[in-house]
């Protein structure tokens, strides 16, 4: 996947790039496999906004990926690689030997008429599915279970991969790519390979209307409102915020606040992204 520039016509045009879709295969979705997305800009059951900043958006459907792959030991034929706009990765239809199709995300190097499958008897390649107590140390791969059964919840974006550094006990310990070394179950399932679209991250979007097109409104700095709207707000020109660090519109700390409390996962992380040990 490359990325792709555009002839400066406008100043906004100048700085603004794309990607060339060069992976993508197919160009339309699967009928069977897509439902409605319904919008609710950032509202609960009530209408009040809860999550801000939410709101607008082009209409989009919702392509239903398979994170389990439960279909063990029967062989499917890749049909092509999709876009989804609800995600950064791309997405590969498949057709299983018996005409059920599913969609997968789509590694790095999978393409149209390779085979993949899922199961204990699996093979150990790109974009093939199997228990971590199959897979050999030092391997890279996604959309990894916590629990056993439940599907993939980790490592799903576009371009990022997990490695399998060591198995221990009933254990396997992965290094993710925030850099935190953790521990899971040895009977989940992960997917071999990296996941591909690995320069979404180079993307830059160059106009605020690209931004309003993937649902996402403006947001107003704090010190530019008025003392009752915001913390940082009042004074005249532009002034400091006041106070001793950075806060919310509802006076919590906005940095450094550590939020994970109590979870009973601490147990699992060997080592947290900042390179710090859980006690």
């Amino acid at each position: 996947m490359g990325i792709k520039t555009y002839k400066p016509y406008t100043a906004s045009r100048r700085n603004m790039t794309g990607s060339d879709f060069a992976e993508v295969t197919k160009k339309t979705p699967e009928k069977s496999l897509i439902s409605n997305k319904k919008k609710h800009a950032g509202r609960n059951a009530q209408g009040k906004i809860t999550v801000r900043h939410k709101g607008g958006g082009n209409k989009i459907k919702y392509r239903q990926v398979d994170f389990r792959r439960l279909k063990d030991d029967v062989p499917a034929r890749v049909i092509g690689i999709e876009y989804d706009p609800n995600r950064t990765a791309n997405i590969a239809l498949i057709c299983y030997e018996d005409g059920e199709k599913a969609y997968i995300l789509a590694p790095q190097g999978l393409t149209d008429g390779m085979k993949v499958m899922s199961g204990e008897n699996a093979e150990v390649r790109v974009g093939n599915c199997l228990p971590l107590e199959k897979v050999p140390v030092g391997t890279m791969v996604h959309n990894i279970e916590l629990y056993p059964g439940k599907g993939g919840q980790m490592v799903r974006s576009a371009g990022t991969g997990a490695q399998l550094v060591a198995k221990e006990g009933k254990y396997a310990t992965l290094r993710l790519p925030s850099g935190e070394m953790r521990m899971v179950p040895l009977g989940c399932r992960a997917t071999i390979g990296i996941i591909g679209n690995v320069d979404h991250n180079l993307v830059k979007l160059g106009k605020a209307g690209r931004k309003r097109h993937m649902g996402i409104r403006p947001t107003v700095r704090g010190s530019v409102m008025n003392p009752n709207d915001h913390p940082h707000g009042g004074g005249e020109g532009k002034t400091g915020i006041g106070r001793p660090g950075p806060s919310t519109p509802w006076g919590k700390p906005a940095l450094g606040l550590k939020t994970r409390k109590n979870k009973a996962s601490n147990k699992l992380i060997v080592r947290r992204r900042d390179g710090k040990t859980l006690k």
